[in-house]
């Protein structure tokens, strides 16, 4: 079997599969071919993949040669032009929102894996890009909050006087969540943390922030970690507490997402607002409308002295070690679909392969997705 690595186009700056990534791919027996400069935004040189026996190859090349397509982003229609039904493609394309683009792969027949889709399992926790990502946007989305803040984070006891720590809201506490908790209580931080998932409440708080607790949420084990859509005598509990807190805030980090749906508004104008002047928003739901209804994806804009920044690609802020997590989650996939010589085997009877395919051979797999498409 032959793996294609592509390029991805800029402002992207990771890569699919580092050097040391590739190797463990030929040590499966599996051929690689790079498109010349794949990695080089990451710091990858083509000589780095010729090293450890991946060959170089123009985009056209690889889209010749390979059995395998792979990328981070969706691809663009010339791409899946490109493709010969024989062809799997492999990326995260979100496809329960980019529905057009299932069709695109459905029309053409082509098998498609969205790595966005691995179901969420103890099984696939090593295969979990979501996650992996999610990790570093919250890393970043505090360290950015905190050079914009015209504060400091941590207390000093100065011979100036006390300087009083930011406090910080965060609205979600998955993986970017618990992270940006993380971080803001290193530097010193007070943080207090929103979600309507009562279960992360010891987690929250085992991190040193206080959870925000509004009764009456709706909570369902089946959305795999994920809130879920909310009656309307709890959103308005909800946004009372919710325009509490971010009124005493010096930052308000927004990290929740549904799904195959558009963000939760949870910071209304009137709640930007009433906050203080020089506080700053950071919104990591940007990419899906995000949960400030002022935000606008990749944009920075100021409202009434307070700084809003939708922001959905913090991790090509730091490519190496993105890149690396991103590659190793692809690598322990993709492990999934290689047989003992290396060849291509697409085991459909395993959950995890299925509930990755979105498409094959004009079929839809990914059973969420499928219903998506049947409404349409």
């Amino acid at each position: 079997m032959i793996l294609g690595l592509l390029k991805e186009q800029m402002p992207e700056t990771r890569v699919a599969l580092l050097p040391e990534t590739v190797a463990a791919f030929i040590d499966l027996k599996v051929e690689v071919i790079v498109e010349t400069g794949a990695g080089k935004a990451a710091f990858a040189e083509d000589a780095d993949y010729q090293a450890i026996g991946a060959k170089s190859a123009s985009r056209s090349e690889v889209f010749e040669k390979a059995d395998i397509l792979l990328m981070i982003h969706p691809p663009a229609e010339e791409d899946i032009a490109k493709m010969k039904d024989t062809q799997v493609w492999i990326s995260a394309y979100n496809p329960l929102w980019e529905t057009d683009l299932v069709q695109s792969f459905l029309n053409r027949k082509l098998t498609s894996f969205s790595l966005d889709l691995i179901p969420r399992t103890t099984r696939a926790q090593s295969m979990d890009i979501l996650s992996s990502m999610a990790t570093v946007s919250g890393y970043m989305a505090v360290l950015e909050a905190a050079l914009r803040l015209p504060n400091f984070f941590p207390m000093f006891m100065t011979a100036a006087g006390t300087i009083r720590p930011a406090n910080v809201l965060i609205l979600g506490a998955g993986v970017a969540g618990l992270q940006a908790i993380a971080t803001s209580r290193k530097l010193g931080a007070q943080v207090q943390v929103f979600d309507v998932r009562s279960v992360v409440k010891e987690e929250v708080m085992s991190l040193g922030a206080k959870f925000v607790e509004v009764e009456g949420a709706i909570e369902d084990a089946a959305a795999g970690g994920y809130a879920v859509e909310q009656t309307e005598e709890f959103k308005k509990k909800q946004q009372d507490a919710i325009n509490a807190h971010a009124a005493k805030a010096n930052v308000v980090i927004c990290t929740a997402q549904i799904p195959g749906k558009k963000a939760p508004v949870l910071l209304p104008v009137q709640a930007v607002e009433a906050m203080k002047p020089g506080s700053v928003i950071i919104d990591l739901a940007a990419s899906t409308g995000g949960n400030c209804e002022l935000t606008k994806d990749n944009q920075t804009i100021i409202h009434q002295g307070v700084t809003i920044i939708g922001e959905s690609n913090y991790p090509a802020q730091k490519p190496i070690d993105a890149s690396r997590m991103f590659g190793k989650n692809v690598f322990n996939f993709m492990k999934l679909l290689i047989g003992k010589e290396g060849e291509l085997q697409l085991n459909f009877d395993d959950d995890i392969v299925k509930g990755t395919c979105i498409t094959h051979q004009g079929t839809v797999y990914n059973e969420r997705v499928k219903a998506i498409i049947e409404k349409k």
